[in-house]
């Protein structure tokens, strides 16, 4: 049985990788993977820093695992470069990336890298579409008089604040008082210092 890694990814703490565990491990079941770790992480897919795909490919560089299992080549890397990267990596580790469809992403033949190319492409155009969008959509919000990020605290907030606090009140009663953050006080408050 060839022993695998499931690797679950999603971009936003608003979702979450229940679905794509359910199907992989059910896809495990069906084409004969021994599930020996799951991860799941909570990431862009355009950042380099995600422990959790750190960790397969530590598993991957050990030889625990011959292959990683994910929904689609998107949720393991968004950027070409990177993807082929990492398949090139898992590639010399005898692992091999493999999709919930059953595509497999070995570097071995030129069918392989010719899929692994064309997929990574699509998906950094999507990353970039998407990014396109919301950029759009803030400009437009901007346009119509929307306010993005914190609100200023006014002078007179920021000298009620300091003289509360010299009154020996604490950073959560001047908060309760002000309507101004505990952590946004606190940062006032060691400003005047």
């Amino acid at each position: 049985m060839i022993r695998a890694a499931v690797y679950c990814r999603v971009s936003t703490s608003e979702q979450d990788c229940d679905r794509q565990e359910r199907d992989l491990r059910e896809f495990a079941d069906r084409a004969g993977y021994e599930i020996v770790e799951v991860h799941r992480e909570t990431a862009s897919g355009a950042k380099e820093n995600r422990q959790e795909r750190k960790k397969v490919l530590e598993a991957a560089r050990a030889r625990k695992i011959s292959a990683v299992l994910v929904t689609e080549p998107s949720r393991w890397s968004r950027s070409t470069i990177d993807l082929l990267a990492t398949l090139q990596d898992l590639n010399a580790w005898g692992t091999s990336l493999i999709t919930l469809s059953g595509l497999s992403l070995d570097l071995n033949t030129s069918q392989g890298k010719l899929m692994a190319t064309i997929l990574a492409a699509i998906g950094e155009f999507e990353r970039d579409l998407i990014r396109e969008r919301v950029r759009s959509g803030i400009a437009s919000a901007r346009a119509k008089g929307q306010k993005f990020g914190r609100p200023r605290v006014s002078e007179s907030a920021i000298a009620s604040v300091r003289q509360l606090r010299a009154q020996g009140k604490s950073y959560s009663q001047i908060a309760a008082v002000s309507g101004i953050s505990r952590t946004k006080v606190a940062e006032l408050c060691r400003s005047e210092a």
